[in-house]
């Protein structure tokens, strides 16, 4: 009775841990608004690993031509740990060596990467920290373009914050989204012939995951960025330091995409802005349609606020305010917002039929 009652009595002064997460930081964002959907110490900086190679592409993937030859120098034999083990002199195609970078996690190609886009290495990491720096990564520090810490134990930092930022912002580039979310791929060299399968399980175990990246050292335990979209939701994940991430990823998965839902708020094919006079001998429209991702219950909150600028002079085009939605009175995403000048359709269709009339008169 007595061990009863001095139970009861710790769990009503010190409530048990409900936290169901393993990772020592972990946080899911909207890719498409970057809200914050859960998070677990998300700003406290870490050792990332090899999930620095996100960077280490999508920086190659914007500034190279993916065609184009690449001849690893003895710069690779640098590289420890994962590899796609290519050899000094031998030729692969730069689209091949970040998919063996991404599928594989290839602590060479990154290298080979790295000296072929920057010139050196130290000139790319110059370019992976200005990226960062762009994007709105403000805990972050890139000191190499694999993530492996030096001999002094020093190596990539960032947050889960930040990371789920790169991820969301990587995710937008087609290129990108191809490669990770790649299951197998076969390359050729100019000596070999390579077959990798990738290791982010997530896209063999989830059937709603799109991509990622895995990272493991031994002073940084396993890290893992994954993304995932269903019904319109489009959700990444960020996990550092957590033994049991697959699990992690795929339980607040579920989770998320059962207490949420994608609401569209403007459609690209029937858009207009009720009471809009400065406009109204032309067509406005945007280029997309617009969802948001709320909690169920939440769609009552959702407001938009349309902001045009009254130019004197425009073109066909050109952006002449934006749409900004707004969830309990906070800007969440914003769209650009377009013009057509009908009066330029008219005269052009005008001056056509008038063609058609001179030479039907001849």
């Amino acid at each position: 009775m007595k061990k009863m009652l001095i139970l009861s009595f710790l769990v009503l002064f010190f409530p048990l841990n409900v936290f169901a997460y393993s990772a020592r930081n972990i946080i899911a964002m909207d890719m498409d608004t970057h809200r914050v959907l859960y998070e677990e110490n998300s700003q406290d900086p870490h050792l990332i690993a090899s999930i620095s190679k996100i960077m280490t592409s999508i920086v190659a993937i914007e500034l190279a031509n993916l065609e184009s030859d690449v001849t690893p120098t003895n710069t690779i034999l640098k590289a420890f740990g994962s590899g796609i083990y290519i050899e000094v002199g031998e030729t692969m195609k730069l689209k091949d060596l970040l998919y063996g970078l991404m599928l594989r996690s290839g602590n060479d190609a990154a290298l080979a990467i790295a000296e072929y886009v920057g010139g050196s290495v130290d000139a790319f990491v110059k370019l992976m920290n200005e990226k960062a720096e762009s994007i709105g990564m403000k805990n972050t520090k890139f000191i190499n373009p694999h993530g492996l810490e030096n001999n002094k134990g020093e190596g990539n930092i960032s947050t889960a914050y930040d990371m789920a930022l790169l991820s969301s912002y990587a995710m937008q580039n087609e290129t990108y989204r191809e490669i990770v979310g790649t299951k197998n791929y076969v390359a050729k060299s100019s000596t070999k012939t390579y077959s990798w399968t990738n290791k982010n399980k997530m896209l063999t175990t989830y059937e709603y995951a799109t991509g990622g990246k895995t990272g493991f050292t031994e002073k940084a335990r396993r890290t893992l960025v994954s993304t995932a979209s269903k019904d319109g939701m489009n959700v990444t994940i960020v996990t550092l330091n957590d033994p049991d991430d697959w699990s992690d990823h795929k339980s607040l998965y579920e989770k998320i995409f059962k207490d949420y839902e994608s609401v569209k708020v403007l459609s690209k094919d029937d858009f207009s802005i009720e009471g809009e006079t400065y406009y109204k001998s032309d067509a406005l429209w945007i280029k997309n349609d617009l969802s948001l991702m709320v909690k169920k219950g939440e769609k009552e909150s959702i407001s938009i606020d349309f902001v045009l600028d009254k130019l004197k002079t425009y073109k066909n085009g050109d952006v002449v305010g934006k749409a900004k939605i707004k969830l309990k009175d906070q800007v969440v995403r914003e769209e650009n917002i377009y013009v057509e000048k009908k009066e330029e359709k008219k005269s052009k269709t005008s001056l056509w039929q008038k063609i058609l009339g001179w030479l039907k008169h001849d």
